[in-house]
């Protein structure tokens, strides 16, 4: 499933807390068919030496994890027809296992074995004349979607096994957390307390900024073509991750499909919540907390989010106000992740 990510950075100016004006270091590029930024900041640092790890760790990311990449670990897994264990990295092991936490949590909204329901409805080469999926072609797409049951992990064995050979994960809405996690794991590594990572809006944040201040991030209101904040945070030693619905859909007869599918009905959703943001501890939790609580919606996200302690910001369509017009709401998390920086 793939998700647009909605944050935008927001530069302060302000008085410096560091002993010395601080040496920064930008890095850019593209990777998992987005762009990623990282921000270091310190003393003495050998910008091509970051620039050499940056690029070697999400190598490695993708090499595991990427759908696009048929030689990936990811894509030669769901290439296979076998149903026997497959051994498989701890790294590709430990995605699985944060998805399978996931998915049982939010009841089943989010499921990396979704494929099949994202091909069916064409996200993404759709053409308009592509006719709305019939209910018995939705019936047996979800013959092949719901990782708990068709998926089956043994950790410690390193092994993941699947119930049908025919059955493919798609870790679009959960892997270029991971990736950004395991970016800030080299610069840790290297020796740098603070610095941001981001990949494709999602993001991570470590100490400060270069300003000796928490990192401050905007979240963009939710409409198209506009870059106007909705609100600006405070985030420092936090993955954060917004998911929204208004960047990818299609309308056919006078109907609205968003691209964000609910796993447990084969379907679009329908309700009016547009974008989510979620605080965690790890990016990767981030991102796909944030594409299960969109698939949940403000009303029954908000439950699971209380029930599990979950960091969450809604925004939805007032439904007296028109399209245009927003609601928003966050957990009790959110709002205690938030007075924590």
């Amino acid at each position: 499933m793939r998700r647009w990510s909605v944050l935008t950075l927001v530069l302060l100016v302000s008085g410096c807390l560091f002993d010395k004006e601080p040496e920064v270091v930008r890095l850019s590029g593209e990777t998992m068919g987005t762009t990623y930024n990282v921000t270091a900041i310190g003393e003495d640092l050998d910008e091509a030496a970051l620039g050499r790890s940056v690029e070697e760790t999400l190598a490695a990311v993708n090499a595991k994890m990427s759908n696009w990449d048929e030689a990936s670990e990811v894509s030669t897994f769901s290439a296979s027809d076998s149903t026997a264990p497959i051994p498989v990295s701890a790294e590709f092991a430990t995605v699985i296992a944060a998805a399978n936490e996931v998915h049982a949590k939010s009841g089943g909204k989010f499921d990396v074995t979704l494929g099949p329901l994202i091909e069916l409805w064409g996200f993404g080469p759709r053409k308009p004349e592509d006719p709305v999926p019939s209910d018995e072609d939705i019936a047996a797409a979800l013959e092949k979607v719901g990782q708990s049951e068709l998926l089956s992990l043994d950790q410690s064995a390193g092994k993941l096994a699947k119930a049908d050979g025919s059955v493919g994960i798609n870790l679009s809405a959960i892997a270029k957390g991971y990736g950004i996690d395991a970016v800030a794991a080299a610069l840790t590594a290297a020796g740098i307390e603070n610095y941001m990572v981001e990949i494709g809006g999602d993001l991570v944040t470590r100490g400060k900024n270069d300003k000796g201040e928490a990192w401050r991030i905007g979240i963009e209101k939710p409409e198209p073509g506009s870059q106007t904040v909705q609100l600006v945070v405070q985030v420092s030693d936090l993955g954060m991750a917004t998911s929204g619905d208004y960047r990818n859909f299609f309308e056919q007869d006078g109907v609205r499909y968003s691209h964000i599918i609910d796993p447990t009905t084969g379907r679009p959703i329908t309700h009016r919540t547009t974008s989510v943001t979620v605080l965690a501890d790890t990016a990767m939790m981030a991102d796909a907390w944030a594409t299960a609580m969109l698939a949940l919606g403000q009303e029954e996200g908000l439950k699971v989010a209380e029930a599990n302690d979950i960091a969450v910001f809604f925004i939805a369509r007032d439904v007296t106000g028109g399209d245009e017009a927003y609601i928003t709401v966050h957990s009790n998390a959110f709002k205690d992740a938030l007075a924590r920086n």
